[in-house]
């Protein structure tokens, strides 16, 4: 019996545009940034950032130091932030109504202080509410210092809430993300980035 849902952030909470990330971060200045980009994990110092090995003031110098040019905080956010396309309000009524049911309801997400800045301020939802004020719980790989598709981050969570893999749902765009949850016994749930799951996601609790 599902007691937990566990939700990925991009992909799933939000439609995420990869290709306007990439734009965002050449159009202050930071080319070539396909190599380091990815719609789930990143690589070199941008999937440090989001491991939680350096700090967003690092990754601001790195950058610089790897662009040949300085870059400030406020164009960084901005770059980082154009990986959210649209938040849909019917995903976040759905996770409301979920708790509302009797689920435990966490995010699970590799992320970083940069995308947290907006998802964490009442700008979120376009509502006056944050990213937290939706969730029992929100697990992000930078301050956990592990990322999915880890299975490290998985058994996190279960020693943290207490709970079975059997017991959680996981809902996450990333096919490997998905298979290594799978590994240790969560029923998983992997729907295509900016789809409409808010009815599928009832057939994973029955």
């Amino acid at each position: 019996m599902i007691k937990t849902i566990a939700f990925d952030l991009g992909g799933v909470i939000i439609t995420i545009d990869q290709s306007q990330a990439i734009q965002r971060f050449k159009e202050i200045g930071a080319v070539e940034v396909e190599k380091y980009l990815d719609p789930y994990t990143q690589t070199g110092i941008f999937g440090d950032l989001e491991h939680g090995l350096i700090s967003a003031e690092d990754f601001r110098k790195e950058l610089g130091r790897l662009m040949g040019k300085e870059f400030t905080a406020e164009q960084c956010a901005y770059a980082w932030q154009g990986y959210a396309k649209e938040v849909p309000l019917r995903n976040l009524d759905t996770v409301t109504r979920l708790r509302q049911q009797g689920y435990r309801v966490v995010l699970l997400s590799n992320t970083n202080s940069y995308m947290m800045e907006w998802a964490m301020s009442p700008a979120f939802d376009g509502k006056g509410h944050a990213l937290k004020d939706y969730f029992d719980h929100c697990y992000l790989s930078y301050q956990m210092k592990m990322m999915k598709p880890s299975e490290e981050i998985f058994r996190e969570v279960l020693r943290q809430e207490q709970t079975f893999p059997h017991e959680v749902l996981f809902v996450d765009d990333g096919p490997r993300n998905v298979a290594s949850a799978s590994q240790i016994g969560f029923r998983t749930f992997c729907p295509v980035n900016g789809s409409d799951w808010t009815e599928e996601i009832y057939k994973f609790l029955v």
